[in-house]
């Protein structure tokens, strides 16, 4: 099978310069690498020129439109994506990870963005910053799609979760992609993009596809670009340190291979639920995708009182590990990804030999294969070093497979210590019950993690586990690990976008960001806001209500009906000597009495109030004040209409402000109201 790339638009086999990619399982050629002869200047100017022109084109909102299209195509053909998957060595356990998580993620950035973000070509962040006595001055941060390209070179294990969850927030951010999966797994990237492309849900040259050596590719990127890198810490620190990189100051996020420990608690005994909860995660992390996991445990941190007990746990749980084809019924872990990766695995086993014992496994162990050609299997193995704190070896050295080094510590401190020692991690857990003893690790290890995991009675059903990055947190790490950051919810989209601070005035800035700034100049009508369609409305549009005096039987009557009756609405004896001084209505009164002041009763396009936001109470309001209300028309985010809809929508974000007789803001807050709309 010929393994093809996708650039400038059309599909690409090379010029003679071929790998062949044998599979893991029976050791035959099963596809054809080659990008000799491929115009890497055009493939970044395609993408630019191209897809960054139709992706800039698209509000946020309509970029994850076609993310969630695609990822429900996807899923529709993941048959296919197994069945490649398989020549890997993958298991179905490890292939839905790759295939369906990936697919998940995805769709989980789909959702965010429609969720959190506005439905603009751009992204206003943070609050209005005042920057003058008056106000007439002020500061706004936005986000702008970077005009560029960024580049995803990702590694050999997950050739389909490694790409769409790097290109989701790329893709959202308006940023086309050029996609450089490993040789290794090429053909598993490639099945998917096929389909991609064809499904013609991306705009043309969203998303390029290199299969093969990149040639000089980095060499034709500038300062408006991004490369993000997923593999080992030697190869991103060279690609890192690439002159035209480093001369552009071109943003470069790396997630590397790192020594990642699992620590069991001291207050652990062995016939507590955390015992097995322990032995189980490590064995699996072990077994899950061979090991070849950048978030995979690599040192096992234990009491040196149980390392004893936890040894013949882990033995006894290895011993029934079956090794072979997965498809065949009864295999617990499949190959490595080639006969060259099991090398490296065997190599690095040897040079921890040198300061550690082997427990089981090892390069001379004797396994059996079911169904499968043995080459690129290595069996699981399990390593002990007793003196951690002086040996070295073990957080430096990383065996990228199915191995694991158990190590004692003799108190908490020194359990800190011996995880400090892998100079930084994707990920740490911590398995106890006790959450003095949880508060203590977490805390004093966490500035070398990116992610820590706590692992309990508690949790253990719905836990996702110590090895699975979510969409919503970060995945990376300090030190070793790279010092980047891939997913991470939102701030994964920001990452290919620029942030830029906007002086201006408010009325400047309003108009610059669609956003009402307070203080900005605001428009009035005779038809009440509330009787226009979400179209009709404009960002700025005010409106000022009547007056209302705050009287002794609103607050009696509103206590009675809500059943609040703090002392400071009805005690006039103890409210003398309070922060008050004086009888004061309830807080959520004048949010009431507010909304009766500022709604048209009568039927209209407003559908529903969607929700209440940033409400604060600024100054008491007391019997005998009169207060008055503004609403001013502060955001509109349009939504898609869906096929169940009865009417098309989009819901308008209200500044909602109440003053009294001295002009004096008494409330702040923003309503939201479901709005129809016409334009279809």
């Amino acid at each position: 099978m010929k393994t093809s790339s996708y650039v400038y638009g059309q599909w690409f086999d090379g010029q003679g310069n071929t790998v062949e990619v044998k599979s893991s399982l029976t050791g035959e050629v099963i596809s054809l690498v080659d990008s000799s002869g491929m115009d890497f200047s055009e493939v970044v100017g395609y993408a630019k020129r191209v897809g960054g022109k139709k992706l800039r084109e698209m509000t946020v909102h309509e970029r994850a439109e076609a993310l969630k299209a695609l990822g429900l195509y996807l899923l529709e053909n993941k048959a296919k994506y197994y069945q490649v998957s398989h020549q890997s060595g993958a298991t179905k356990a490890d292939s839905w990870v790759d295939i369906e998580g990936g697919i998940g993620t995805m769709l989980s950035y789909s959702s965010l963005a429609r969720r959190e973000l506005p439905n603009e070509t751009f992204i206003v962040e943070g609050d209005i910053e005042v920057l003058s006595k008056h106000g007439s001055f002020v500061g706004q941060h936005i986000l702008t799609s970077k005009p560029g390209v960024s580049v995803h070179i990702n590694a050999f294990n997950f050739p389909c979760w490694g790409m769409l969850e790097k290109i989701a927030p790329s893709l959202l951010a308006g940023v086309p992609v050029i996609v450089k999966p490993a040789t290794a797994t090429a053909y598993v990237t490639y099945a998917m993009v096929r389909d991609i492309i064809a499904s013609g849900l991306l705009p043309e040259g969203a998303l390029q596809l290199i299969s093969g050596r990149t040639g000089d590719l980095l060499d034709h990127l500038d300062e408006q670009d991004v490369v993000t890198f997923t593999g080992s810490a030697v190869t991103g620190q060279m690609l890192k340190g690439h002159p035209n990189i480093a001369a552009n100051n071109i943003p470069f996020n790396m997630e590397a291979d790192s020594l990642n420990c699992s620590i069991l608690g001291e207050s652990v005994e062995k016939d507590d639920p955390e015992f097995d909860l322990f032995i189980k995660e490590v064995v699996r992390e072990m077994t899950v995708k061979a090991g070849q996991k950048c978030t995979a445990i690599r040192r096992t941190i234990v009491p040196a009182s149980k390392i004893d007990m936890v040894q013949a746990a882990l033995i006894a749980r290895l011993e029934k590990v079956t090794l072979g084809d997965p498809s065949v019924e009864g295999v617990r872990m499949g190959s490595l990804v080639g006969t060259d990766q099991r090398e490296d695995v065997s190599q690095q086993v040897a040079k921890l030999l040198k300061t550690c014992d082997l427990v089981f496994g090892g390069n001379d162990a004797e396994f059996e294969v079911i169904s499968a050609k043995p080459d690129a299997f290595y069996p699981p193995t399990l390593l002990r070093c007793n003196t951690p704190l002086t040996d070295n070896s073990p957080h430096e050295i990383e065996a990228f497979g199915p191995v694991t080094t158990l190590m004692p510590y003799n108190s908490l401190e020194e359990a800190i210590a011996i995880a400090k020692l892998g100079k930084g991690s994707l990920v740490g857990s911590v398995i106890s019950y006790d959450n003095d003893e949880i508060k203590q690790l977490v805390l004093n290890a966490a500035s070398y993690h990116g992610r820590m995991l706590v692992l309990n009675r508690d949790c253990a059903k719905e836990s996702t586990g110590h090895g699975s990055p979510l969409a919503v947190l970060v995945h990376g790490g300090p030190g070793r690990a790279g010092g980047g950051e891939e997913l991470g919810g939102l701030r994964a989209i920001k990452h290919y976008m620029q942030r830029t601070a906007i002086q201006g005035s408010p009325t400047t800035l309003m108009a610059i960001t669609n956003e009402y700034v307070k203080g900005a100049q605001t428009v009035s009508f005779d038809k009440h806001p509330f009787r226009k369609y979400f179209d009709e409305l404009m960002i700025g549009e005010s409106l000022t209500t009547h007056r209302r005096t705050v009287t002794e039987a609103d607050i009696v009557n509103f206590g009675c009906l809500s059943g609040d009756h703090f002392y400071a609405h009805f005690d006039e004896t103890a409210v003398e000597d309070s922060f008050f001084g004086k009888r004061v209505a309830h807080g959520y009164f004048l949010i009431s009495a507010a909304a009766g002041m500022f709604v048209d009763p009568g039927k209209g396009p407003v559908i529903a109030n969607y929700g209440l936001e940033n409400l604060r109470f600024i100054e008491p309001v007391g019997i005998g004040d009169t207060i008055q209300v503004k609403l001013t028309a502060k955001r509109k985010i349009k939504k898609a209409k869906r096929p169940d809809d009865k009417t098309a929508t989009g819901v308008v974000v209200w500044n909602v402000e109440i003053y009294n007789q001295h002009e004096e803001m008494v409330a702040l807050y923003d309503i939201m109201t479901l709005v129809e709309r016409h334009d279809d």
